[in-house]
């Protein structure tokens, strides 16, 4: 993927190695689980839809550790950071930058709407969010009531470890991804589905993040197809190893690989084949309409 002459987005806070801002137990505390096997299980977690805390209280219970969430340190500020140096940071903000400089004319000319830039914050082990406190264990995620997307960047290096998904490309992808969330918010669909998921049983709830979380999938793959029309982002090999990356993180691939079997009714992102599809429809077509996954009955 040629990135090296993208804007670098402004919008970046670097809070790594700042330690944490509150809440939560510190990674590789005495007796408790590394950073490393906390990420790890942060991917699974965000890949399945589970909430990391359960895979890491029942891991420190195992480890000897205290479990999840006891010895938090005291809660401070955190302090104002300038623009990533680092090559894995510059990345994130520069793909950030491309994905706010196509949003900004795809939004309004597609769909009506002004694109408002999200924020990205980069940290390490955990930070305050506007919905809580963010850990390294929830892999990347985007807070619709601060519009800030929060990752911890050796997420990549588990991508690459545990899934053997690697390439510039495909980690553009979970970043495409998590900001399709935020076009999903300036365009009212978060808001609705949140909505519609009240009173509803679990499998129905599910059932809508999963449209939810393939029409993000979609989005990131309209925001590839006009990088690459605008400025000639995509090289050869760049689409195959994104597919490799929707692929990997599919439901019904991970659950297998966790437990033997899938359970379709606790899926929350959908499967492999679906994921794949909604990205090939974003990238294929370029357009915000073919990625509405609530009108259609079959995904």
């Amino acid at each position: 993927m040629r990135w090296d002459d993208f804007r670098v987005s402004t919008n970046v806070d670097d809070r790594r190695g700042q330690g944490p801002t509150g809440g939560g137990m510190l990674p590789g505390g005495r007796g408790g689980l590394g950073l490393g096997a906390i990420v790890a299980l942060g991917l699974l977690g965000w890949a399945l839809g589970i909430d990391p805390r359960l895979l890491i209280t029942g891991a420190e219970i195992l480890s000897g550790g205290a479990p999840y969430g006891q010895q938090a340190p005291a809660p401070r500020q955190d302090r104002p950071s300038g623009p990533p140096q680092d090559q894995t940071g510059r990345f994130a903000a520069a793909i950030l930058g491309n994905t706010e400089d196509v949003w900004k004319a795809e939004l309004p000319r597609q769909a009506g709407v002004r694109y408002q830039e999200p924020r990205m914050v980069l940290f390490s082990g955990a930070t305050r969010s506007g919905c809580g406190m963010a850990q390294s264990a929830m892999g990347p995620f985007y807070c619709p009531l601060d519009r800030t997307v929060y990752i911890d960047l050796s997420f990549f290096q588990e991508m690459r470890r545990r899934f053997g998904v690697d390439g510039d490309f495909a980690y553009a992808y979970v970043l495409a991804h998590e900001v399709g969330h935020h076009v999903q918010n300036l365009l009212g669909v978060l808001e609705q589905a949140e909505s519609a998921k009240r009173g509803r049983a679990r499998a129905e709830a599910n059932a809508i993040s999963v449209r939810v979380e393939l029409m993000a999938d979609c989005l990131a793959g309209v925001w590839a197809y006009n990088s690459d029309q605008r400025y000639n982002s995509l090289e050869e090999g760049d689409v195959e190893k994104a597919m490799k990356a929707a692929s990997a993180i599919g439901d019904d691939r991970l659950q297998k690989q966790a437990q033997g079997y899938a359970v379709p009714d606790s899926f929350t992102h959908g499967t492999s084949a679906q994921r794949v599809r909604w990205f090939m429809t974003g990238l294929k077509s370029g357009r915000v309409a073919a990625c509405d996954t609530f009108s259609q009955k079959d995904l």
